[in-house]
């Protein structure tokens, strides 16, 4: 029997035995199948002083550089006690090894001291390279978590005798070779469409953009005759709209609560949420319910509450982000880097201006406008003082209409395209188990 793939086409090896263990199944004849601490591995627990790399072990990329990944957390100002990790050593994050968080280092660096590390007893029995993508497995995954102690998922640890005791295929050193160019090979040939798929992806959210803004700043109608909107980041809208400053859409423009009035300390999970600039995103508003408050502090910042109908905007940091307030979020608390816009009712769809203050130039303005020496800022005055193109109110609902018509029709496109790099994904992920578990035989 074969694996069946337009691009991906291999037999099996003539002649199989059982592993002896039953999650591995059969292997080919002549693989070894041995315990990693008898044949394989022993572990490499050298404490060092702190003047190496600093290395991160990750589900997703393995064992990397900690420079080259974006971590936020608290870094201790002293390492001494971390262990080394050797290059070709295997790493393994102790507390997240059941989402395969570990690898087979490239670098020589420093790890944390509650990590596993392990090197190969000599001589060396496996290419780095084929070990790596073998522990990286899911076959092996799903029993690290067996293998592992703890009551729940989030407090399962692999410790050191529970990983040594798993039995590891070993193939002759010339075959290791050959599957690992091979994989190399099919590897870049499907990230390199997967790459081209993503790309996709950003085209058509630049295309869905384009028509989109091009319905809210020029209309619906292509024909429609323009004239100078005397808008600083418009310079024409059609002859029948107008132009007109925020002030004079808003019922009420603020800030949110002062520093003073909320503090990070008093949030509390599954309360009520805090609308912050990282909460915004394309118009919409997307809340973290970590950074909540409770009843008490809902009701001494009342005039903060959020209504359906409202708009909120970010005052500093990225400007230009901002986000309608729907039902789902009305009550909600505007945050202290947050800046509430309520518009007056009847003259104007918040929806229709949600949109035309998301175009990337009304950003850029509001950036140029902004103060502040190490972050820019935006005050009340700025908002109220900025001029947003104003169609008929019935063409403002029919361009909102179609904008949503739009959304849809690039979200099915966007959902084919993503379902093909799932496809790809798993394709990879299949390739990668079949050759170094011997289901497939690499020539």
């Amino acid at each position: 029997s074969k694996i069946q793939n337009p691009k991906f086409s291999l037999p099996r090896y003539p002649r199989y035995k059982d592993s002896g263990v039953e999650w591995l199944g059969e292997v080919p004849e002549h693989w070894e199948v041995e315990k990693g601490l008898r044949y394989f591995f022993e572990t490499e627990d050298r404490s060092v002083k702190g003047d190496e790399e600093l290395l991160s072990v990750s589900h997703l990329t393995g064992v990397t550089p900690r420079s080259e990944k974006n971590i936020t957390m608290f870094m201790a100002e002293s390492y001494e006690g971390s262990k080394l990790c050797d290059v070709g050593d295997i790493a393994i994050n102790t507390m997240w090894a059941w989402m395969s968080a570990l690898g087979v280092s490239k670098y020589r660096g420093l790890v944390s001291p509650s990590y596993g590390t392990y090197r190969q007893r000599k001589p060396k029995r496996f290419n780095p390279t084929f070990l790596d993508h073998l522990i990286r497995t899911d076959v092996y995954r799903s029993h690290y978590t067996v293998n592992s102690t703890g009551i729940t998922t989030s407090r399962l640890r692999l410790y050191p005798h529970s990983f040594l005791r798993l039995k590891f295929i070993c193939p002759p050193s010339e075959e290791q070779d050959r599957i690992v160019a091979f994989l190399d090979q099919k590897t870049a040939e499907i990230d390199a469409l997967i790459a081209k798929k993503q790309r996709q992806i950003e085209l058509l959210d630049e295309q869905k953009a384009i028509l989109i803004n091009r319905a809210v700043t020029r209309g619906l109608n292509p024909n429609a005759k323009l004239k100078p909107s005397g808008i600083e980041w418009l310079p024409k809208i059609p002859h029948n709209w107008s132009s007109v400053k925020l002030r004079h859409l808003a019922a009420l423009i603020q800030t949110g609560p002062f520093g003073s009035q909320l503090h990070s300390e008093e949030y509390v999970e599954n309360g009520t949420p805090i609308i912050n600039p990282s909460h915004m995103r394309g118009g919409r508003i997307t809340p973290d319910f970590k950074c909540a408050i409770t009843d008490k502090k809902v009701a001494e910042l009342a005039r903060h509450k959020l209504r359906c109908g409202d708009i909120v905007f970010a005052r500093r940091g990225e400007l230009g982000r901002c986000g309608l307030v729907t039902e789902k979020e009305e009550g909600w608390i505007c945050g202290t880097g947050s800046l509430l816009m309520r518009p007056k009712l009847g003259q104007m769809n918040s929806e229709y201006l949600v949109l035309a203050l998301s175009d990337r130039h009304v950003g850029e303005v509001l950036t140029l406008q902004s103060v502040g020496s190490t972050m820019d800022n935006l005050n009340t005055g700025m908002i109220s003082d900025l001029a947003v193109p104003l169609p008929p109110t019935e063409e403002q609902t029919a361009i909102v209409e179609t904008a949503h018509k739009i959304t849809d029709a690039f979200r099915k496109l966007q959902l084919t395209v993503e379902s093909q790099i799932a496809s790809l994904q798993t394709l990879r992920s299949t390739i990668i188990v079949h050759a170094v578990t011997g289901r497939i035989k690499v020539n």
